[in-house]
């Protein structure tokens, strides 16, 4: 396993709203750069290019400008420019959409590597809904709340994006059929869980993240406090 001195930021939904630009603007100062690389890779099927469009004009507000990679098929994930952009990337923001195509795409891939080639030397890698849901490993499979493999750049940890206004029964599954050795967060929309290198997991944004454990009492953290998460760790 190697060490990440990068940071990464699980997103519930609603990313590039007014509410978010408490913890995207810390976002560009961790980042240390005034440039945001958006893979729509998970919208392909819903207009990708307007995701780029809204982030533009969003991160125009903090004083950054956006570069969109058109990575939305498993060709467009081994081609050497995509490649070869995302690995010198300093700020990677993977936009909302359908989960399972968004695997598809990354999983096992050359553009998957060079993410984690860049956010092994310090990159941020922000990612919402879809994206979010993905980085962890168990995923929680968005067809039923049960669980299948994702990406893993978070292992030990399944994202449960939306959480609040999320269908209970759905959560209740995902919670039912969590492993002993996993932990399950539900982010609310507008809301980030941010963990920096070896630093602690943090709650920045308007809402809370719930903390789900086998066989024990649910906690929800708000804004400003920091979570628990018993040795997940944001590494591979």
């Amino acid at each position: 396993m190697t060490k990440a001195t990068g940071t990464v930021a699980l997103v519930g939904g609603d990313e590039w709203t007014e509410p978010c630009t408490t913890f995207d603007a810390r976002l560009l100062e961790l980042a240390g750069t005034d440039e945001v690389v958006v893979l729509p890779t998970a919208a392909a099927f819903e207009h990708p290019e307007r995701a780029v469009e809204r982030a533009t004009a969003y991160f125009a507000g903090l004083g950054a400008r956006v570069s969109g990679l058109a990575v939305l098929n498993r060709r467009d994930a081994e081609t050497d420019a995509s490649v070869s952009a995302v690995r010198v990337a300093r700020f990677i923001y993977i936009a909302d959409g359908s989960p399972l195509h968004l695997r598809s795409v990354l999983k096992s891939s050359a553009f998957y590597d060079a993410i984690v080639y860049a956010y092994g030397r310090g990159a941020v890698i922000a990612a919402s809904g879809a994206g979010a849901t993905v980085l962890g490993d168990p995923m929680v499979d968005p067809r039923g709340g049960a669980y299948t493999v994702g990406l893993g750049l978070v292992p030990g940890l399944a994202i449960f994006p939306y959480h609040g206004r999320a269908a209970e029964h759905l959560r209740e599954r995902s919670v039912d059929l969590l492993a002993r050795d996993a932990v399950l967060v539900g982010v609310d929309e507008q809301t980030a869980l941010v963990r920096t290198a070896d630093g602690p997991w943090d709650v920045m944004g308007v809402g809370g993240v719930t903390v789900y454990r086998k066989d024990a009492k649910p906690k929800t953290v708000k804004n400003g406090a920091q979570v628990d998460l018993g040795g997940v760790s944001s590494s591979r």
